[in-house]
C-alpha cells in the first residue's frame, strides 16, 4: 500500500430513501397501528454519512459511488446531493428497476424500529461501478456489507465483490473502512471474514460483532459489557482488521487497534424527551468518526465526536436532519454529559 496524500472521503454502497413513520405501538399480525407522523429522508452508509458530514461543516471534498433508479427517488438523491455539494458523478441511474427505499416504523414510546426494504438498484451495484482512478482521496467507506447482493458474491477466486472493491483501494493508498447491516444469518462468518484484510476500520455494532465471533456482548435485558466487546474486537482483529475495530451500542462505544490500544467512550446522556428516533445514528456515529480520522485528530477525539454525532442524529426521526455543525455537536455531551454507570 502507497503512503496516502489524498484529500476528503468516498463512500460507496447502499444508497436508500427512508420513508419513516412514526407509529403508536409496532402490532402483531393483522392488528392495527396508527401512523402518528411520517416523513422523507436519506438512508443508507454512503448517503448518512456523507451528508452528515457536510452537515458538519468539515470543508474537504464528499463524493459517492451507487446505484440508483430512473425514478423520482433517484432524482431526490441527486438533487440531495447537488444541495451539499457531493460529487454524484459516480452514481449511476439503472433503467427497470426502483430506486432502493426502505419503510422504516419506528415506535413513538421506545424508538424501537423495524425495517421493510426493498433492494432494488442497489441489487445491481458491482465491481464496475467503482473508479479509483487518480487516488486523490484519503478514505473510502463502503457499506452496507451483506445489503449487496453483487457485491456480496462470492468470486472464482475466493473474494467477494466487496473484498476485491476495498483491495483496490488500499492499493490506491486510500484508507480503508466498512460497515454492514445487522442481518439474522450465517453469512456473518462465510461473507465477512473474505473482506476483511482490507478494510483499516471496521465498524460494527453490539448484534454485528457477536454474529461475527459468536461472543455474546449483552445480556438478556440488553445490557452491554465493555469487557466482552474488547474480547469480540480482539477476535476480529485477529480474523484480519488492519487498524481499528469499532463496536458501538447504546451506551457508548469501544475501540481497539493492532498495537492493543484501548479505548472506550461512552455515549451522551440525551434526555428521553429529546429522542425521536435512531434512525442512522450508526452512520452518523461513523460519519464523526471517519472526519476525526481525515483531520488526523487522534482516535480518543474522533470516537468523542462520533458519540455527540450520534447524540445529535436522535432529535429528529430521520437520519441526519437535526445534525449540527460539529462543534454544536460536541456541546451535547458537555450540556447533558455522558453515560457513564
Amino acid at each position: 500500500m502507497k503512503e496516502n496524500t489524498g484529500l476528503g472521503i468516498l463512500a460507496g454502497g447502499n444508497w436508500i430513501i427512508d420513508n419513516v413513520k412514526i407509529v403508536d405501538v409496532y402490532p402483531k399480525e393483522e392488528k392495527l397501528a396508527n401512523i402518528l407522523r411520517e416523513s422523507t429522508s436519506n438512508g443508507g452508509a454512503p448517503y448518512n454519512v456523507l451528508k452528515a458530514i457536510s452537515k458538519m461543516g468539515f470543508q474537504f471534498p464528499l463524493k459517492g459511488i451507487g446505484a440508483i433508479g430512473n425514478d423520482e427517488r433517484g432524482d431526490y438523491i441527486l438533487n440531495e446531493c447537488r444541495e451539499l455539494q457531493i460529487d454524484s458523478s459516480q452514481i449511476r441511474k439503472v433503467d427497470d428497476t426502483n430506486t432502493s427505499y426502505t419503510d422504516v416504523m419506528t415506535v413513538h414510546g421506545t424508538g424501537r424500529r423495524t425495517f421493510f426494504h426493498s433492494r432494488g438498484a442497489n441489487a445491481y451495484l458491482d465491481e464496475s461501478y467503482f473508479n479509483f482512478s487518480g487516488c486523490k482521496t484519503k478514505i473510502f467507506h463502503l457499506g452496507y456489507l451483506l445489503l449487496l447482493d453483487k457485491l456480496d458474491t462470492v468470486g472464482a477466486d475466493g473474494l467477494t465483490g466487496a473484498a476485491k472493491v476495498l483491495k483496490e483501494a488500499r492499493q490506491c493508498g486510500m484508507i480503508t473502512s466498512a460497515d454492514l447491516v445487522s442481518e439474522q444469518s450465517e453469512r456473518f462468518k462465510t461473507i465477512i471474514p473474505l473482506a476483511l484484510q482490507y478494510v483499516d476500520i471496521l465498524f460494527v455494532n453490539e448484534f454485528e460483532a457477536s454474529m461475527l465471533t459468536g461472543i455474546e456482548i449483552c445480556d438478556d435485558d440488553g445490557k452491554c459489557s465493555v469487557a466482552k466487546a474488547y474480547q469480540a474486537a480482539d477476535a476480529i482483529l485477529n480474523a484480519g482488521v488492519r487498524r481499528w475495530v469499532i463496536i458501538h451500542f447504546p451506551k457508548g462505544a469501544i475501540a481497539l487497534n493492532k498495537s492493543g490500544e484501548k479505548l472506550f467512550q461512552p455515549s451522551v446522556k440525551m434526555p428521553a424527551e429529546k429522542i425521536k428516533g435512531s434512525v442512522g445514528a450508526g452512520d452518523a456515529f461513523a460519519a464523526g468518526v471517519l472526519a476525526g480520522v481525515h483531520e488526523d485528530w487522534t482516535m480518543a477525539k474522533s470516537l468523542l465526536l462520533g458519540v455527540n454525532v450520534a447524540a445529535a442524529s436522535l432529535m429528529d426521526a430521520s437520519s441526519s436532519e437535526s445534525i449540527v455543525s460539529w462543534q454544536e455537536c460536541l456541546k451535547l455531551g458537555a450540556d447533558f454529559d455522558y453515560n457513564m454507570d
